[in-house]
């Protein structure tokens, strides 16, 4: 969307807001220099960065409350479940109206008269048309320009490949536990600091967040960010056929996951509009922390 209002396809925005949880993958950060510095300036378009802090660091501190990400849970009776997806709403959705707000002139807890609000894009295409809502708030108002122009995924594809753009990364948190398989493989195999990384963290989840364990509330059960439930370095992330993967899911997830969802994950990364993820295939538990 900010090529097309670059180029005049689309009327020129005022802003781009760049929700960062300060975990993306290096490569996501760089993408997005690229497109201020190719684009969004020479368009004269600003490009706003906003956070409400790094989702990393504040899981591993015992004095910052935590959103939940939506961790794989194997409770100490066998049982599966996951946690409760907080973090699209705590690391981006909220920065992002914060921020709206003060462009608006009206920073929290003002009030903001009826007739002031944004147009805001929201980028979804017309593959999931039924993911387009209006916004929970009454001063910013959805828009959906992909799907007015009958743009498909690979309309935007075949777009971005046009223009220079085919390597454009998924945009979501290094350590997302909605990550398929072969987003985890890339890590590994591309970038070793960051598999280190995100091995490491998934370890320092194992017992819960470290608020609550602080507080003597631990998990009663052990967290991981892959869906197998065994830590990720010792995960079945390799390439494997579609016989194998019927032949493991009764294993895995009592077979209720598709083949597709588990090698690619979430098609979309995580838009703050638009996450989604894989919690309806999943028992959701009470918040990450909680001892029931």
């Amino acid at each position: 969307m900010l090529a097309l209002s670059a180029e005049g396809i689309l009327p020129k925005v005022d802003y781009a807001i760049f929700a960062d949880t300060g975990w993306e993958p290096k490569v996501v950060y760089s993408h997005l220099d690229r497109l201020e510095q190719e684009i969004a300036t020479p368009a004269g378009i600003p490009v706003l960065r906003v956070t409400a802090g790094n989702i990393r660091d504040d899981a591993l501190d015992p004095e910052h409350r935590f959103a939940s990400m939506p961790l794989y849970i194997l409770n100490q009776d066998g049982k599966q479940g996951m946690t409760r997806r907080q973090c699209t709403g705590e690391y981006k959705i909220k920065p992002i109206k914060k921020k709206v707000r003060e462009l608006l002139g009206y920073p929290y807890p003002q009030h903001i008269p009826k007739d002031i609000f944004v147009e805001q894009w929201v980028g979804i295409s017309t593959d999931e048309f039924h993911r387009a809502k209006d916004a929970d708030v009454k001063y910013m108002r959805n828009r959906h320009p992909l799907i007015d122009l009958g743009w498909s995924r690979a309309d935007c594809i075949r777009y971005l490949t046009s223009i220079g753009l085919a390597d454009t990364p998924k945009s979501s948190c290094l350590g997302c536990p909605f990550h398929g398989n072969a987003q985890w493989r890339n890590i590994r195999d591309s970038s070793p600091a960051e598999w280190a990384d995100v091995v490491a963290f998934d370890a320092a989840i194992r017992q819960g967040n470290a608020r609550a364990n602080a507080s003597g509330n631990r998990l009663l059960g052990q967290a991981f960010l892959h869906r197998s439930r065994v830590p990720l370095d010792q995960a079945p992330i390799d390439h494997v056929t579609a016989a194998e993967w019927a032949a493991r899911q009764q294993e895995l997830d009592d077979g209720a996951v598709m083949v597709e969802e588990l090698e690619n994950g979430v098609v979309d990364g995580c838009s703050p509009w638009a996450c989604r993820g894989a919690s309806e295939y999943e028992p959701v538990q009470d918040d990450f922390g909680l001892a029931s």
